[in-house]
């Protein structure tokens, strides 16, 4: 049976043009997309990580002084609109570029961005600038190498969800780094250094794909050049499929697209709202045990990922050196840097002679817990219970309020109205383990449901969709966000996060309801 399915894959690559090297029992592909994907999640999510902080410090460390509201209100716009632009990009790629050059010209306009925003020390102008470039770039790559990952596998492929979440490990990977390295290095040495940094990458990235680019074949081409193999191919399909199947798949895309906004409304608090929670209200200078105690998890949490991105760089070598040699090296100098910070910042925390945890430490929590228990899910979800996706979005929402419920319960002791506090840290670090699981239940697995139930012809526009989704929540999140001082301040700051609780657990009750007529309309697809 596992050769038959391995079969099925090795003829859809011949179709498409591509050679058939595995890495891992996936094709090499994947994993250029993967380290591709990799280092722009590390420019954005190491960006992020710095953003809130960065305006509402004082002039006197280099920030902007706003309001804890203005900085919230300026994420929300900032994330809403990084998440919105896609449903463009897609329809671009779709019917325009490609979307192979939809990548590319995406990643060298967010280089661009991450350069303008290091330079915010000449004029504020370079900040917004930086910004709006981010946005636009953001739309061109974002759902475009989520559709190429997509058409490396034919849909009954059995290895099409593991590649989804093996990408989605990519994703993880970059955001741990970068908010790791890019959030250290701009609390500690200076906000423009770890804006900077965060370009960095972002440009070795972009480097490492478009040295790869023929590596895809026809895959991700323009329509104009996919040639008549590929049109052919993508017709016979849509012809395949009854006109009521196709519409009822679209309406289930539609209901879990919505029920999706729901989460991340909740879950992107991380960067705004949980940012400021750790930064004002948590307890995070440390000493005697406690400090060393954490001085050695953050070494190990370090050079973790450090060890096994390194591992599979290697294995992508074997495969590619020899064809593609500017992509491995591209790759391996990006590893190097890597290392060099990594060891850096283990070396200065262990001989600084106070240890305050950065603020931004704690986000690299979310990505942790998904890089060590994405294997873990992908084993339940293949071995003990493999649920529908309404259900699996169900229990993600449930795990959400969860977390939130943490939170809030830790926060019972901060009187009202209180600018600061000294919180414990374990119901932060408690909070970010359910939020992860909750993750783990939704997005790979919305990916990977996008892929199947999309029409070929629409699956850039929809993936766009899909994205959007996480911009309506940014936009409304961010807006819920901003309140933290008024609730905090009329009620508790357990009332705030409460809120945050109570939303995700009502609607996950709605979606239970709903699962069995939603799974009866995808026809098959499971």
């Amino acid at each position: 049976m596992i050769e038959q399915k391995d079969e099925l894959l090795v003829n859809h690559l011949a179709k498409q043009g591509v050679d058939d090297k595995m890495v891992m029992g996936h094709p090499a592909g994947l994993f250029v997309l993967f380290f591709t994907e990799m280092w722009e999640r590390f420019s954005y999510y190491g960006m992020r990580a710095l953003l809130t902080l960065f305006l509402v410090s004082s002039l006197a460390d280099g920030g902007w002084e706003w309001t804890r509201a203005d900085a919230l209100k300026l994420y929300g716009w900032y994330t809403g609109l990084v998440y919105l632009t896609p449903i463009i990009g897609g329809i671009i790629a779709d019917r325009l570029m490609g979307f192979r050059k939809a990548i590319f010209v995406g990643a060298l306009i967010m280089t661009l961005g991450h350069a303008s925003m290091a330079m915010e020390g000449f004029s504020q102008s370079f900040f917004f600038l930086g910004l709006a470039l981010m946005i636009i770039g953001n739309g061109l790559f974002k759902p475009n190498i989520s559709s190429m990952v997509g058409q490396i596998y034919p849909d009954n492929s059995a290895k099409k969800d593991a590649g989804y979440t093996i990408f989605y490990m990519g994703i993880n990977s970059g955001a741990f780094l970068g908010m790791l390295l890019c959030g250290y290095i701009g609390e500690k040495e200076g906000w423009h250094l770890g804006f900077g940094l965060a370009g960095i990458f972002m440009f070795f990235g972009m480097l490492q794909f478009y040295f790869a680019r023929k590596y895809f074949g026809r895959i991700g081409e323009a329509p104009k050049e996919a040639g008549t193999v590929e049109q052919t191919t993508t017709e016979d399909d849509a012809d395949a499929i009854p006109e009521h199947v196709r519409r009822d798949r679209l309406i289930v895309i539609g209901v879990l697209i919505l029920f999706s906004t729901f989460f991340w409304l909740a879950f992107e608090q991380a960067g705004g709202s949980m940012n400021i929670f750790a930064a004002d209200y948590t307890q995070r200078v440390l000493t005697g045990n406690a400090a060393i105690t954490f001085k050695w998890v953050d070494a190990a949490l370090t050079l973790f990922p450090l060890i096994i991105l390194t591992s599979v760089l290697f294995g992508l070598s074997k495969k590619l050196l020899s064809t593609y040699p500017k992509t491995i090296i591209c790759t391996f100098i990006s590893m190097i840097i890597i290392w060099v910070l990594g060891v850096w910042k283990i070396q200065r925390e262990f001989t600084a002679l106070e240890t305050e945890v950065a603020a931004s430490w704690f986000q690299i929590l979310n990505s942790f817990f998904i890089i060590t228990l994405a294997t873990v899910f992908s084993k339940i979800w293949e071995k003990v219970w493999n649920p529908s996706g309404p259900i699996k979005f169900a229990l993600a929402l449930l795990l959400l309020g969860t977390g939130f419920a943490a939170l809030a319960y830790g926060c019972k002791d901060i009187p009202q109205g209180a600018q600061t506090a000294s919180v414990s840290m374990v119901w932060l670090i408690l909070a970010y383990f359910f939020h992860t699981t909750g993750e783990l239940c939704l997005s790979p697995v919305g990916l990977s449901y996008v892929s199947k139930l999309s029409p070929k012809k629409l699956l850039g526009l929809i993936f766009g969709l899909w994205f959007a989704s996480s911009a309506i929540a940014n936009f409304a999140g961010s807006m819920l966000g901003s309140t933290i001082d008024y609730i905090s301040t009329q009620y508790s700051m357990a009332h705030f996060f409460g809120i945050f609780a109570v939303i995700p657990g009502a609607v996950a009750v709605i979606l239970i309801l709903l699962s069995p007529k939603l799974k009866k309309m995808m026809h098959g697809i499971n």
